[in-house]
């Protein structure tokens, strides 16, 4: 029987630009979960990229961290591998499954799929390199007309990997349509390491239908993570103890956004701070009473004073409306 070597079954999907310490530390106060870094480029890490190294490094962070791995080089692969262990990791996990055209480009991510000898190359380096649990995280297939999830993971399987996760798209699908849970169930089936779903879990109801449907080991959540850092901790404690998700109240999504802004300004300086700020509060606001005019305000101020008492206002006004 697989193991899954985690104290939890529910992981925060890595996302490029959204996953960093501050959203991390934010989604930990939550409750219980897997955090994952955002992908970190090996080839940035060879030429010692502050951004990267920075992004990489996770030994500040008070709870265990997954660090993500990307690229096509086998050799950066096996240095990228031993440095993130020095620098803190939990566990390696490499991105076989990004479907962004920047990254097949350069024969990374989701291209691996279409190169199996390449991708097994560079498991077997990356394992034999570290001794931390190395993980690979892939799609159904390149597109419709090769799909080969289960035959990838077994070769993943055979070439050392602790675990896996299986997003039930192609790279041609991107993020859209729907996700294929038979095939997250045929990987399931196929292996005998933890395999970890991913694709249209969009609440704690959903990550317990995954499990019912594919028997997958663990569940991965991403998008709908954005804007609620309680939906991780939500989703482990329905899965482990049956507590049903209330309603966040608004004056603590209002708490949680602020504390995330505080985060952006403390990690990235004031001024990256105020333009990241922005794709949150957008997040944030999403479903809530004339989000769109709020939005168009945020964006067109230049100072964190006026953002902080703008968010203030439209909290409190939305949560009068609701008394």
């Amino acid at each position: 029987m697989a193991i899954l070597d985690f104290k939890s079954r529910v992981f925060l999907a890595p996302m490029a630009g959204i996953t960093d310490m501050p959203l991390r530390r934010l989604t930990a106060s939550c409750g219980e979960g897997n955090l994952i870094s955002e992908m970190v480029a090996i080839n940035a890490l060879s030429r010692k990229n502050p951004k990267s190294y920075r992004i990489a490094d996770v030994r500040n962070e008070p709870y265990p961290v997954t660090v993500q791995l990307v690229g096509s080089d086998s050799a950066l692969f096996a240095d990228a591998a031993r440095l993130v262990e020095e620098l803190g990791a939990r566990s390696v996990d490499i991105n076989m499954g990004c479907p962004v055209k920047k990254i097949v480009s350069n024969k990374s991510g989701s291209y691996l799929m279409k190169d199996m000898p390449l991708a097994a190359k560079i498991i077997k380096t990356v394992v034999a390199a570290t001794s931390l649990k190395v993980s690979v995280k892939f799609r159904k297939g390149w597109d419709h007309n090769s799909v080969n999830a289960v035959e990838f993971a077994k070769m993943c399987e055979d070439c050392g990997a602790s675990y896996l996760t299986i997003h039930g798209r192609t790279r041609s699908d991107l993020y859209s349509g729907k996700a294929d849970w038979d095939c997250i169930a045929a990987v399931k089936a196929a292996v005998s390491v933890p395999v970890i779903g991913n694709g249209d879990v969009t609440s704690p109801q959903k990550a317990a239908e995954m499990i019912e449907y594919t028997g997958v080991d663990g569940v991965m959540i991403g998008r709908a993570a954005l804007g609620n850092p309680w939906i991780i901790g939500q989703t482990h404690r329905y899965l482990e103890f049956g507590e049903k998700p209330r309603p966040i109240p608004l004056p603590l999504v209002k708490d949680a956004l602020l504390t995330h802004i505080k985060g952006l300004i403390e990690y990235y300086g004031e001024k990256i701070a105020l333009g990241l700020s922005r794709k949150y509060v957008c997040w944030y606001c999403k479903n809530l009473r004339d989000a769109r005019k709020f939005r168009e305000n945020y964006v067109r101020l230049d100072n964190f004073s006026d953002a902080v008492a703008e968010i203030n206002r439209y909290f409190d006004g939305c949560a009068e409306q609701e008394e």
